[in-house]
């Protein structure tokens, strides 16, 4: 069985971590299966949104602790920096479809994603403190950012588990739904995104991904120069074009 299943709908790609029976533990096989998919999907001109989901109950219960143990764990293709990297630098949109547990290093590649929906059935957990390591794929940094650095003090000191209601009141998910209209919601969600300007996409991603990681005053400065350069590019009929397509979606969706 390959530890990676991609289903292909129009310009939507689904990938599945497909090790159920280890509860997608991350093991260095599938880690470089990851990267791997996430770096040739990046080169596909025809793939312009991801979701990212776990087959069975699980997302991912984080690094193989059992390969780990053994001393079987063989040297990776890809360095772990590297897949999660991999997942962050897609040039579109990566939504995260967690649909069952997402423990320790797979909490950590469920925030590589560009934003989260969970099922009901979603729990999240950072278990680094109790198995006595550090994080190091950026949990440390980004889930304070997230929720707050006290709540997230409290995950990563208590190894609590989270559940998914509790989740998105703390806006670390968008949305919760059914567990069988998880992937449904998610490709229509990846639908909205495809009806954006392609390239102006792939550019407000990376705006606001290097702005997160600026300061304020920083990225401010960033977003009116990357701002200005854009406008130079695009002409009025550009523009007229475009404002007649959004007005009837508008139209679309405030009518329902």
């Amino acid at each position: 069985m390959p530890v990676i299943r991609v289903e292909r709908s129009a310009e939507i790609a689904t990938v599945v971590l497909n090790r159920p029976e280890a509860m997608n533990a991350l093991s260095t096989e599938l880690c470089d299966a990851i990267g791997q998919t996430f770096l040739d999907l990046s080169r596909a001109s025809d793939v312009r949104a991801v979701i990212l989901t776990g087959a069975g109950r699980a997302f991912s219960a984080g690094v193989d602790l059992k390969e780990l143990a053994s001393g079987e764990r063989r040297v990776s293709q890809l360095s772990a920096q590297e897949m999660i990297d991999a997942v962050r630098n897609f040039p579109g949109p990566v939504i995260g479809a967690v649909n069952g547990f997402a423990i320790t290093g797979g909490f950590e590649l469920a925030l590589a994603c560009d934003f989260l929906i969970a099922s009901r059935q979603a729990r999240f957990a950072d278990t680094h403190a109790r198995v006595g390591i550090l994080p190091g794929w950026g949990l440390s940094q980004k889930l304070p950012r997230l929720i707050g650095i006290n709540r997230a003090k409290e995950l990563s000191f208590t190894g609590n588990y989270l559940d998914a209601e509790t989740a998105c009141a703390w806006g670390l998910v968008n949305r919760v739904t059914e567990p069988d209209a998880l992937l449904p919601t998610c490709l229509a969600l990846a639908q909205d995104t495809l009806s954006c300007q392609p390239d102006t996409l792939r550019g407000y991603k990376r705006l606001i991904d290097d702005g997160f990681a600026m300061a304020y005053g920083d990225a401010l400065a960033h977003e009116a120069r990357e701002s200005a350069q854009t406008m130079r590019q695009i002409t009025a009929e550009d523009v007229a074009n475009r404002r007649e397509d959004v007005q009837a979606r508008g139209r679309r969706q405030t009518s329902q």
